[in-house]
């Protein structure tokens, strides 16, 4: 049952009345309140701009501000940074990894389920147990060793009958979904949650299980080029689906309200169908009321939402309490800057599960417990022992064709059998992995095990990087990555090429800029002084040089006002379905959009991370700094990259 008041908030929400779509606080009710707010987001945008003092341009890398003094300045604008504080600690102690490689990662998107001290521990304990169960003198570390924490192996099963009769599940599975469930302020009586290979698998999934027959339409709001959603539409097309999208109104790249309430509204006999909806672009930054879930939903629409750009803690936001979503997907990986593997998620809410349709389609994955290293080194050990064992019986048998004879001869014979078994035991250690060294410090010696073994074999497990989110709360994580991605922004925008005729920024960034309610990622391109885009591709190999990880993204669906009609061709690129740019426009299916760089902040980023992006950044105002990083490879004989 709706709300009398949910139609009211649902029209003012499309005459961009409501622009709080999940900020963990409640919306305002009164002229007063929306008057406060409209007031503090004045004042956040007026402390931002005093975050750069006393330079609000800068034209010169080499004239840059220091780290020290940078984060001064910041920390006397936004005194309330310090209060996020326990994210640094938790960084200093469980991702220490991050300040020892002097690694930036601003290129994950999902959740991260262990902590690298986790994965340390798991490695030590494998060193000491493969060190003690092994006869051999000297007996490095496999790589193979260090814990994946659990496999994937893939299910028969479609969505149909897994929705429908379950499976057995094992005890790491139903351990691993209770916690998932618990972060996605979910509950088991309401939906039912299935594993899949990753988060394309969980859109493909769906799309070959939904009613296209009789639901005809899938309507998907993404600024951007998603693999999933395009794996998606394809499966779609193929099923019949009538395939729509929203449109992104240029500069601002906002959702154009008109034409997508349109769509929302069509009135056709067929039932509407799929609607596809995140709350956040994952590239621009730029949220999205969930009202339009709501006001899909009254339109006879079910309700998709991609989860998979949300922060760890963003589900527990007022409109995502309220609102349920028919299905909802995300992803998981397992160690944040170290193991960028996992899993997908694929929610089905229970009262909708009969929409599922019977398909041949595969996806859903098994989650395989990982050998415990104890386990790992007793068969190591037996695989030494069956070995030896059976050298010394051939070796009883060779001696006993030769009778007792104890000549030269049989000496030899012994000797080289000897030697040959040793050979067999140190090959059949170095087959089982590559070999690598690992210190492990005294201090790691004091953190837990990640998984406490019992007969049954694993009783406990401990996903750190989501108790970490947990701990830190809603509150804290969103306050910390507003004040850090708005200065981000903020700082990049400030660069601009000296002596330029027109005074062209070296920075251009797309969607919201500087905003108290954007998302924690920006998309942005940097330009030469001749006003001409670097290839995003080259911006993230140099920053990949530099030790800072970035993505590249395709911006479209891009629409261009009357006022802006001029822009068009000076701003869109056209590439095919492949991903390619082509030059005579008759290979594929033409797309036109923007290429970007972008980078995505998490609750472990801290300020030293994205001034490292913006140092990096500023090197492009020297004329020569691609020309330069070409010569110096080439002369560290390095492989070339092509910038």
């Amino acid at each position: 049952m709706h709300s009398p008041c949910t139609g009211e908030a649902s029209q003012a929400c499309f005459h961009n009345l409501c622009q709080l779509p999940f900020l963990g606080i409640p919306e305002p009710q009164s002229s007063t309140s929306i008057t406060t707010a409209a007031s503090s987001r004045h004042d956040f945008e007026v402390a931002m701009a005093s975050s750069m003092y006393p330079n609000s341009q800068f034209t010169n890398h080499e004239s840059f501000p220091s780290l020290q003094e940078s984060f001064s300045y910041f920390t006397k604008a936004f005194p309330l940074y310090s209060q996020t504080d326990q994210a640094d600690k938790i960084r200093e102690q469980e991702y220490y990894h991050l300040s020892l490689s002097n690694h930036v990662c601003l290129d994950y998107i999902g959740h991260g389920l262990f902590s690298y001290s986790q994965q340390r521990s798991y490695s030590r304990e494998a060193t000491v147990a493969s060190t003690s169960s092994s006869s051999l003198p000297l007996r490095q570390y496999s790589s193979s060793l260090e814990t994946p924490f659990f496999g994937i192996s893939y299910k028969a099963a479609n969505l149909h009958s897994q929705i429908q009769y379950g499976s057995q599940e094992s005890e790491l599975e139903c351990k691993i979904q209770k916690r998932i469930m618990a972060l996605m302020n979910l509950s088991e009586d309401d939906y039912t949650m299935v594993f899949t290979a990753n988060q394309s698998s969980a859109f493909k999934l769906l799309a070959d299980s939904y009613p296209f027959q009789s639901n005809q339409n899938l309507l998907t709001v993404y600024d951007h080029e998603n693999e999933a959603v395009k794996i998606m539409i394809e499966s779609s097309k193929n099923r019949g689906a009538r395939v729509m999208s929203a449109e992104f109104s240029w500069k601002s790249l906002r959702i154009h309200s008109g034409k997508l309430l349109e769509k929302v509204r069509r009135k056709r006999k067929n039932r509407r169908g799929l609607f596809v909806f995140p709350l956040q672009s994952r590239m621009t930054g730029a949220r999205y009321s969930y009202l339009w879930m709501n006001m899909a939903r009254e339109n006879g629409w079910h309700v998709l939402l991609d989860a998979c750009g949300l922060g760890p803690k963003d589900m527990e936001t007022l409109g995502l309490s309220l609102f349920k979503p028919d299905f909802l997907i995300c992803s998981f990986f397992k160690v944040f800057g170290e193991n960028p593997s996992g899993f997908g998620c694929l929610f089905v809410k229970k009262s909708s599960s009969s929409v599922i349709k019977d398909s041949t389609s595969t996806g859903l994955v098994r989650l395989v417990p990982a050998r415990r290293p104890s386990q790992i080194s007793e068969e190591s050990a037996n695989d030494d022992t069956e070995t030896e064992e059976k050298a010394k019986q051939e070796l009883h048998d060779d001696d006993s064709l030769q009778g007792s004879s104890s000549g030269p001869m049989s000496r030899q014979q012994t000797s080289e059998k000897t030697s040959e078994l040793q050979e067999t035991k140190e090959v059949s250690v170095k087959h089982k992995a590559p070999e690598i060294e690992v210190s492990v410090s005294s201090s790691e010696s004091s953190q837990s095990q990640i998984i406490a073994s019992s007969a049954s074999g694993y009783s406990y497990l401990e996903c750190r990087g989501l108790d970490h989110a947990d701990s830190l709360g809603l509150i804290s994580i969103s306050t910390r990555a507003r004040y850090l991605i708005n200065w981000l922004v903020n700082a990049l925008t400030s660069l601009q090429h000296p002596h330029s005729e027109n005074g062209h920024p070296l920075v251009r960034i797309y969607g919201p800029k500087v905003k108290f309610d954007r998302g924690p990622v920006v998309a942005f391109n940097v330009f030469d002084w001749k006003g001409e885009k670097i290839d995003p591709a080259i911006v993230q190999k140099l920053a990949d040089r530099n030790n800072i990880s970035l993505s590249c993204g395709f911006l479209h669906h891009i629409l261009f006002s009357n006022k802006y009609e001029h822009e068009r061709e000076q701003i869109l690129e056209t590439r095919t379905s492949e991903g390619g740019t082509v030059l005579n426009g008759k290979r594929d299916k033409l797309y036109s959009g923007i290429s970007v760089v972008t980078a995505a902040l998490g609750f472990l980023t801290n300020f030293e991370d994205v001034y490292k992006l913006w140092a990096f950044v500023s090197r492009f105002l020297d004329a020569d700094f691609v020309q330069k990083e070409r010569w110096r490879y080439t002369a560290l004989n390095q492989m070339t990259i092509e910038v």
